[in-house]
Formats: structure tokens, sequence, C-alpha cells
């Protein structure tokens, strides 16, 4: 079984797990193959952490859950030098203990909730992979995943992310409602997992555990090498670039957009379509990119780096509907 056979195996076993999030589910894959971070934002309840904990017990590694409070302090996240009393020699007075940062996939649960000083302590480890403490930098694992939760109704207590900090993750998933179907089935799974679990006759309290589809760091990283061989024609990279293009300069499109949208998308934007629609092409398997498969992840990775006006806000336009402007008005 190759990596890409793999992948869509686990993708069918979250989907079994995660019922109705099917995008979701993708969506992490994606973002796993593509080695960037995922903002999930959604009410309580709605599958967030099953998902990413689903992800994480199938992939090789540490698995690390940070839940963020408004008393939690940046040396909570990146660890800090502990004072050892009983050492000999004066170097080894003091000895590094790393934080849960120091893991493969961590779950920052809540991000908001946290105050600014403690969310940039994740800028440095998700844009350049270390951590500096003390005047030391220590590296992180070569797959490096963080996958962040919010909730887009809570504002007493919590902290908004700043562009800055929104720009370092790859996509931004919005987690919505199951339908009726798919929540009937997940009320009989959850019995069923309750039923197992205190009847002591199943081994954990969901599927158990293939080993078969667990994923190793080394065909992670393999992917990671297939999938940068994906072919981007240049018709599809001047595509990317004209989406892109039309956030910074919406007057050249329609006089709407233009009315909508108050800050375009930086040009890390046009990295990560390149690489989720990369990633897209080959889950599917073929060798090059097309325009579906871009139209596909736009949404996920443009809407959380446009910053829109207070005329979208008036005329009760998201994020979502401007991409949808933006993808009807530019041609492939």
């Amino acid at each position: 079984m190759n990596s890409r056979e793999k992948l869509l195996q686990l993708e069918h076993r979250m989907n079994t797990q995660v019922l109705g999030q099917e995008e979701l589910v993708r969506m992490l894959i994606i973002a796993l193959l593509c080695d960037g971070h995922v903002l999930l934002e959604g009410l309580p309840g709605l599958a967030k952490t099953r998902a990413v904990r689903e992800l994480a017990r199938h992939v090789e590694g540490e698995f690390r859950r940070i839940q963020f409070t408004p008393d939690l302090l940046p040396s909570d996240i990146t660890g800090s030098e502990i004072y050892q009393q009983n050492a000999t020699r004066e170097e080894d007075q003091f000895r590094f203990r790393p934080g849960p940062v120091f893991g493969n996939v961590i779950l920052a649960d809540e991000i908001n909730r946290a105050s600014a000083r403690v969310q940039s302590a994740l800028l440095e480890a998700m844009e350049e992979r270390h951590v500096t403490v003390a005047g030391k930098t220590w590296p992180l694992p070569g797959v490096f995943m963080v996958l962040a939760t919010q909730n887009p109704v809570d504002q007493e207590g919590t902290w908004p992310l700043p562009e800055a900090q929104l720009d370092r993750f790859l996509m931004k998933v919005l987690v919505d409602y199951p339908s009726k179907e798919n929540e009937q089935k997940v009320m009989q799974m959850v019995r069923a997992e309750q039923q197992a679990k205190y009847q002591a006759l199943a081994k954990s309290d969901t599927a158990p555990q293939d080993e078969n589809l667990t994923l190793s760091q080394q065909e992670i990283t393999a992917s990671w090498q297939e999938i940068s061989a994906v072919y981007v024609a240049p018709a599809i990279e001047e595509y990317i670039v004209n989406l892109i293009e039309a956030t910074r300069y919406p007057q050249n499109v329609s006089d709407t957009l233009a009315s909508y949208i108050h800050i375009g998308v930086s040009p890390r934007g046009s990295l990560a379509l390149d690489r989720c629609a990369r990633a897209q092409a080959w889950l599917e398997g073929r060798d090059a990119v097309l325009p579906e498969d871009v139209r596909r992840i736009a949404p996920a990775v443009i809407r959380h780096r446009l910053m829109l006006s207070y005329q979208a806000s008036a005329d009760n336009c998201s994020a979502d509907d401007v991409v949808k402007m933006l993808l009807d008005a530019v041609v492939a």
C-alpha cells in the first residue's frame, strides 16, 4: 500500500469516526500533506477536538493538547529552564524542560482564550519551527503541526488573533452543524462507544487501532516529496496569482468587491494556494494541478487572510461570500 492509498484509507476511517464533517477531514489531511497549520472555527460540540485526536491517533509521534486559558503563561507552552540545586558544575545549574509545544501534532484548544502575549509564543514555533528560551534555540520535530480551535461567538474573556498570527495558519476551516441524519448517527455511535467502554469489552473508546493505517514520519515526509513534484502549469500559476491579486486590487474586478475588501491577501496566500492545490491533486491521484483543485481549497486558504470592510459587515457579507465572488469573477 503506497502513501496515497494509505492516506485515502485514513480519510475514510476518519469519516466513520467524525460523521458529517467530510470537508473538515479532507482539509486536515491536506494540511498534513502541506506541512502546515490549521485554525478550526466552530461552535462547541461539533467534533473539532475529536477530529484532531482521530488524525493524531494515526500519525506516528507525540500528540500534545494545550488548553488555552486567561492565566496561561508563554513558558507553559514553550517550556522553561529549571534550576538544579545539586548540580556540581555551574553550566549544569539550569536545565531546559521542554513544554508541550515539543510534539508532532499540537492541539491548541480555544486559542483565543489566552492573552496576546501567550498567543505570540506560538508565532516563532509555527513559522520558524524552533523555540528560543533564555537565549538558546531549541529545534522542533520535523513533523510539526498546530491545530488550533476557537469559538466564533464567545466574546467575554477572549483575545482575537491578530492578522499577523492568522496569516501563519495555512488554512482556516469552518466547522458547521451536521445534518439531521448524521446527528442521529452520531448519537448511535457515541452510545455504542459508551456501552463498549462501560462493559470493558473494547480496548479504547473509539474504533480499534489499525496498525496498518498508522502513518510513520518517513511516510509523511515521502508524501511531502511526492507532492512537491506535482506539476503546476503556468496557466494555473497565473490563475492563483490573479485570484490573490484580485483581493489586493478589488476595484479592478467590481465596485462591489472593492466596497467589501479592506485589506487583501499577503504572498503567503499565493504560496498556500499552490501547496494545497498540489496536495489536493495528489490525493485525487493526479500528477498535475487542475483549476478545480484551486477552487476546492480556496475558501480554506483565503477566508482568514481577508480583512473585510464595514460595508461587508453592514451587508451581512461573510469572507466565504467574498471568496465565492472572487472565484466567480476570476476565470482560470
